[in-house]
């Protein structure tokens, strides 16, 4: 019993002025009370432990929570990190995808280029044996015929001129391609463009395989005169699209099909809030197992080596970027048109 309650129950049992039924009462009053307090000490005691228990692990989940901060902190740094260097492998990746299609397109650059040099080396030995011929014309002193010799010569010169420009053009495209996009929009001639990155196509499939062959369809509207694009970007779309529409004939031919004509369509439409370029072959066909995936990333249906996977994603990334869309259909054994949407109002 508490010492205290010990005293007083001491007391009340040497006395003599109370009646046994009141200390009777009082012991029992008493020893509840000690019981009571001895409850109560426990219960203090017993929260102590918990407050002392309590402030171990709160201090112990501080420290683990720091831990983890600092190691969340660590993983921020390192996914920031991961990130920064996926971003320059991306850059890398797409350099290389346009460097690759240049690459294919080096026999195709060199065709159209031979072309206007021939025209200028052609019409400057033609003018080098005017300008002769008018020297002499002038010694016998008949400048109605000197006069006429002049604007020949003239007209050549004009020729040379254009066709200078022509290939200064050609190079000036393939730069353009193979430099990153400014993303700088110009009013550009669609019908020009598409018809340039087909011809350029065409000779540099020709010039690695010379025994391929195809019929060239090509239908452009002439009211669609110019939009307001990035044609770097467009003409590497449309390069990517009549590549492997040129690649599709290609590997059809080599099944040796009897009657098989390679063939690939290319038309220009105007529409009243768009224009549209489609790209057709009747080559093999996108299989429908694979149709959903062939704007992913990476993903390619070549040959390991012959293809990178982007191609295509980065077609529509530039297409969408430009507020348009790309869609496509395809029949199996019979071919597949891409079909370019690009609103005319693109000022975006």
């Amino acid at each position: 019993m508490n010492q205290h309650l010990q005293n007083i129950l001491d007391l009340i049992n040497q006395t003599s002025q109370l009646k046994e039924e009141d200390k009777t009462a009082i012991i029992s009053g008493l020893k509840k009370a000690d019981k009571d307090l001895l409850i109560s000490e426990f219960k203090l005691e017993r929260t102590e432990k918990v407050k002392r228990t309590t402030a171990i692990l709160l201090e112990e989940t501080i420290e683990e929570l720091e831990q983890k901060r600092k190691a969340i902190e660590d993983s921020n740094d390192a996914l920031q990190k991961s990130l920064q260097e996926l971003k320059a492998a991306q850059s890398q990746l797409i350099q290389s995808e346009k460097m690759a299609s240049l690459g294919e397109l080096t026999a195709g650059i060199a065709h159209e280029i031979q072309n206007p040099l021939n025209f200028v080396n052609n019409f400057s030995e033609v003018s080098k044996e005017l300008i002769e011929e008018m020297l002499e014309e002038i010694k016998n002193g008949d400048m109605e015929e000197v006069n006429a010799i002049a604007q020949d010569v003239i007209q050549n010169l004009e020729k040379i001129t254009h066709h200078g420009k022509r290939a200064d053009g050609i190079v000036k495209g393939m730069l353009q391609h193979s430099r990153s996009s400014s993303g700088t929009k110009e009013n550009t001639n669609i019908n020009v463009l598409v018809d340039e990155y087909l011809r350029l196509a065409y000779h540099g499939l020709r010039a690695k395989d010379k025994s391929f062959n195809a019929a060239l369809d090509t239908h452009f509207d002439d009211s669609i005169k110019t939009i307001n694009i990035v044609p770097q970007d467009i003409g590497r779309v449309v390069l990517n699209l009549i590549t492997n529409a040129f690649y599709a004939c290609n590997e059809k031919k080599k099944l040796q099909i009897d009657g098989y004509e390679p063939k690939v369509s290319v038309k220009t439409e105007k529409h009243t809030d768009n224009i549209t370029i489609s790209v057709k072959d009747n080559g093999n066909g996108i299989p429908q197992k694979v149709l959903d995936k062939i704007f992913q990333p990476f993903f390619t249906t070549k040959p390991t080596g012959q293809g990178t996977g982007l191609g295509l994603s980065l077609s529509y990334d530039i297409i969408k970027a430009h507020g348009g869309n790309i869609d496509v259909n395809t029949i199996e054994n019979e071919g597949t048109e891409f079909i370019i949407s690009l609103p005319t109002n693109n000022n975006q």
